[in-house]
């Protein structure tokens, strides 16, 4: 598989943000660092769970209005337990963190920094200084708490909405059971207003679904018996039948959830770059401060240990990565949220940062850019009647799931006296890949397919067929031309609106198709698609795909047939039609678009392009802020007051620049 290099660090992207933004409450729970934790929901960050850090404000407000303003002296004892008070209320978790990890020998982290700095604010008489660094420190915590909730939310209610019961139709008595329990070819029911827990057919005649949960829209979508419906639809109006076809955990959305759910264990390029930059970076900065007090003793005439150490202090403040350590992971979770919303499943955050690098798209036809409903436009026949000919095909393709195939099935069933397909004795049936079926059928050797397969077995058949533009099945009876069948596809509505968008963004184009060549010609003409190819075998896609990497391409190819597996792995952003599209490809693919809509091949770049422009505007702005201060605090400009302002109100501004990702609209 594909890209595994780039899934794994030390701590996935979701434990980093959540990591982070725990601590504030629970510091039992950071006893071990490597132990899952479930991120807190809207009560933790309610204002009652935060009463010593608010007391903590209370205190400082109240004892600088009585210092600043109204000029009383407090004395040095008195002042000392009332600061130290509201110092132990705003920052025991911070120290006992810092404790946790002190006595693991583990000396370079935030919270043995704010410690070390806070804690030598007050060996120097700065308790106003050290109480406003903790507290604020602790504010900035809690913002991260509420914004990584934010970011959390549209992806976990996603969880929420697998059903944990269902009713289910079992010897005439409808039981109330687990959906794990329910197996292959059971019916179950779903009254109006319920989810549908499991992937199957209609097996009443008639309902009407939200999609919304799967596709991104709530659009109703009225499906009639037969028509397949996937978990995680709710019925609208009536009740419902379905027959099972996939258990619990084989269902469409069963496979979501554990896509949403491992997306961000895929770290981006950037988060690796941070992750080890900050490694780098913290020990430096103590290195430095620690350089900050000494190394003037032995170059300034009138050296004073105090007013040095307090520089160092400022200097460690406002050396704090925490802007960059929550706002850039909180930015990609933010992204793929907002896909999510839009109906588009990113496994990684590194595919966000891959798909702003693609300058070519290439795409199959028949699912991706045509809806992939074919029907039957006209049958040819030679030597036979046509209701035979439809029925040896029909009999043949029945073993397929091709959409092709599909439309023969149905035009045979439209027949009124044609044969029971179930019934049709079928021996040797052989799947030529990129060409058609064969079997045996009544002791006679049934081929159909293209025009490739009849020249593979050297059978000679009219050559008006070359002309057709549409899809064409020849059949052939023991070697011998019998006819054929023209089946048509329809171009999906916001097709030609997406390849106009993507030559927008200055993306070239390219479709490959197993299909004809004329047919491929002509969609690609309709659609306006720069360079188009037909008539390919699965290993002519990898092919072509190969040798745009080679000229120096960035691929996205976006296909939905079990035969696009192979060139989806192969691509830089494999993209899988999630609707349609075969488990294979699915699984394979990097991202996938829930409604089938090419369109979202945009929204996708868009979305890539919209996170790594936040994430690095939040990088550039902490690292320039923090320089600045940095120098300022050696300088003996910055105070302490400026230097946790400064890191704390960085860190505000690059967090709620993260969350403005989720609030796009598309």
């Amino acid at each position: 598989m594909k890209k595994q290099s780039d899934c794994c660090g030390n701590q996935d992207a979701a434990e980093e943000i959540k990591k982070h933004a725990e601590h504030h409450h629970n510091p039992d729970d950071h006893e071990n660092d490597d132990h899952d934790h479930d991120h807190g929901d809207s009560e933790d960050t309610s204002w009652l769970n935060h009463w010593p850090l608010i007391t903590a404000l209370v205190i400082l407000i109240v004892m600088q209005v009585l210092e600043l303003g109204f000029k009383i002296t407090i004395p040095k004892i008195q002042g000392l337990i009332i600061y130290g008070s509201a110092y132990l209320l705003a920052g025991y978790n911070v120290l006992y963190l810092a404790y946790k990890k002190a006595i693991r020998l583990d000396f370079f982290n935030e919270f043995f920094l704010m410690s070390v700095a806070t804690a030598g604010a007050f060996a120097i008489g700065s308790y106003s200084e050290g109480v406003a660094v903790m507290v604020f420190y602790s504010i900035g915590e809690w913002f991260q708490d509420t914004a990584v909730s934010n970011a959390k939310r549209s992806i976990k209610a996603l969880l929420d909405i697998r059903p944990e019961s269902v009713n289910v139709v079992r010897e005439g008595k409808t039981l109330n059971v687990p959906p794990s329990e329910i197996q292959i070819e059971e019916v179950i029911e779903v009254k109006p207003g319920e989810k549908v827990a499991l992937d199957g057919v209609l097996f009443s005649d008639k309902a009407t679904f939200n999609t919304a949960a799967l596709t991104g829209e709530s659009r109703p979508d009225s499906k009639a018996k037969g028509e397949i419906v996937l978990a995680g639809m709710i019925n609208l109006n009536q009740l419902a039948q379905i027959k099972v076809t996939a258990l619990f955990k084989d269902s469409k959305l069963s496979k979501i959830l554990e896509m949403v759910q491992d997306a961000t264990a895929r770290k981006s390029q950037t988060q690796l770059f941070i992750s080890r930059f900050a490694k780098v970076y913290t020990p430096l900065v103590f290195l430095l401060a620690v350089l900050v007090v000494l190394v003037p003793y032995f170059f300034v005439p009138d050296y004073i240990f105090k007013d040095w150490l307090y520089r160092g202090l400022v200097f460690l403040v406002i050396s704090c990565p925490c802007a960059l350590v929550v706002s850039i992971p909180l930015g990609y979770f933010g992204g793929i949220g907002l896909a999510s919303k839009n109906g588009i499943l990113f496994k990684g955050s590194n595919f966000l940062d891959v798909i702003t690098k693609i300058d070519t798209v290439v795409m199959d036809k028949t699912g991706t850019l045509t809806k992939g409903v074919f029907k039957v436009q006209k049958v040819i026949t030679k030597n036979y009647e046509e209701k035979e000919l439809v029925s040896l095909a029909a009999a043949l393709e029945s073993k397929s799931t091709h959409p092709i195939a599909t439309a023969i099935i149905q035009y045979a069933e439209n027949l009124s006296d044609t044969a029971n397909l179930s019934e049709t004795a079928i021996s040797d049936l052989e799947e030529i890949a990129g060409h058609g079926l064969k079997g045996i059928i009544d002791g006679k050797v049934i081929l159909a397919g293209n025009t490739s397969l009849f020249k593979k077995f050297n059978i000679s058949y009219e050559q008006a067929v070359d002309e057709i533009e549409d899809t064409v099945v020849l059949i052939a009876v023991d070697q011998q031309y019998a006819g054929y069948l023209v089946i048509a596809d329809e171009i999906k509505e916001d097709a030609k609106q997406a390849i106009a968008d993507l030559h927008a963004l200055a993306i070239k184009t390219v479709m490959l198709s197993g299909d004809r060549e004329s047919v491929v010609s002509r969609v690609a003409t309709i659609l306006g698609i720069e360079s188009a190819f037909g008539d390919l075998l699965p290993e002519n896609k990898v092919a072509h795909v190969e040798g745009l990497k080679k000229s120096g391409r960035r691929i996205a190819f976006i296909g939905d047939g079990v035969n696009d597996a192979p060139v989806v792995a192969l691509a830089d952003a494999g993209i899988a039609m999630g609707g349609l599209g075969s488990d294979a490809t699915i699984e394979t693919a990097d991202i996938v678009i829930q409604n089938d809509q090419p369109s979202k091949i945009v929204t996708a770049i868009k979305i890539g392009k919209i996170t790594r422009s936040i994430v690095w505007q939040n990088i550039a702005f902490a690292l320039i802020v923090k320089v600045l201060v940095l120098i300022l605090g050696a300088g003996g400009i910055a105070t302490l007051w400026e230097a946790v302002i400064a890191d704390v109100g960085v860190a505000l501004l690059a967090i709620l620049n993260a969350v403005r990702i989720q609030r796009i609209k598309f």
